[in-house]
């Protein structure tokens, strides 16, 4: 993945693609995600400037590290956890292109050595708190439970949740989780938050509408717009971000990749004008 990453300056933002999808719960596929936003990218279909300006494509400090190696599912989780440690030491800040949302657990845990405990901003249209989903702890419906109760986050703001059932909603009060539903979004606004700051976008936040690639469809989500304004309105700095759950396999027309693509130049232009301080 890496061969010169002792060259890459402090600050840099960079994205990563984490081929892995085995703790999905109904449908792999989303493991084929990072190879297909990266087709997207070289096709010229659409440029590297983001809506504030940022030309990307210019920037030294904005580069691609290829995908992480997972060569055993076993050890997966292990894995993303100890190349995101690796990469962190470089006093980079990382995007992470999944695979399913399983992945963002390994990756808080890096982010909490290197940063201390963090904010979190949550898009999705699930909590992912369950304590255990058909008897799997780190399933990709789990990975905010495991986050809040390893105490990795001091707050943690869900916004866009449409399936919230009587579990979760107990999992929620009992780590303190701040939850924004769809008809709640305006309140999103008043959100503060100091930073350092994670972001973590599930696709299916948005409506299928506007990104059916997703394994699990849930219709009355958010618009590409509403979410490209979420990203907007961050004040804090972010220190990493992941995009998650495109299954290209649901995709057939490649709307799915575009967004993604998208939301990842506006995910990028926001962390590359909020700087974070490495000395």
């Amino acid at each position: 993945m890496i061969t010169n990453a002792e060259t890459i300056r402090p600050g840099t933002v960079a994205v990563v693609g984490i081929p892995f999808d085995a703790n999905s719960s109904f449908m792999r596929g989303s493991a084929q995600a990072p190879v297909h936003i990266r087709d997207v990218i070289k096709s010229g279909v659409s440029n590297m400037c983001s809506e504030s300006g940022i030309d990307l494509a210019s920037r030294a400090d904005f580069i691609d590290l290829g995908d992480m190696s997972i060569n055993n599912e076993s050890d997966a989780i292990e894995t993303i956890e100890t190349t995101t440690s690796e990469l962190l030491q470089r006093d980079i800040r990382l995007i992470s292109l999944g695979g399913d949302h399983a992945m963002t657990y390994p990756i808080i845990k890096s982010y909490q050595k290197k940063w201390g405990q963090l904010e979190i901003v949550h898009l999705d249209a699930h909590p992912d708190l369950y304590d255990s989903y058909d008897g799997n702890r780190l399933s990709h419906a789990c990975p905010f439970a495991r986050i809040m109760e390893e105490k990795l986050a001091s707050h943690l703001v869900q916004i866009g949740i449409r399936t919230l059932n009587p579990h979760q909603e107990q999992q929620a009060e009992r780590f303190g989780v701040e939850i924004i539903t769809v008809p709640q979004l305006e309140n999103a606004a008043r959100i503060e938050l100091v930073g350092p700051l994670y972001l973590s976008i599930d696709l299916d936040v948005l409506d299928p509408a506007f990104a059916p690639g997703v394994a699990h469809r849930e219709p009355g989500g958010l618009t590409t717009r509403q979410v490209i304004e979420l990203i907007q309105q961050l004040k804090a700095p972010i220190a990493g971000a992941d995009i998650v759950e495109f299954n290209p396999a649901r995709d057939p027309s490649e709307m799915t990749a575009m967004v993604a693509f998208k939301l990842l130049k506006e995910v990028a232009a926001r962390m590359l004008e909020r700087p974070l301080d490495f000395s």
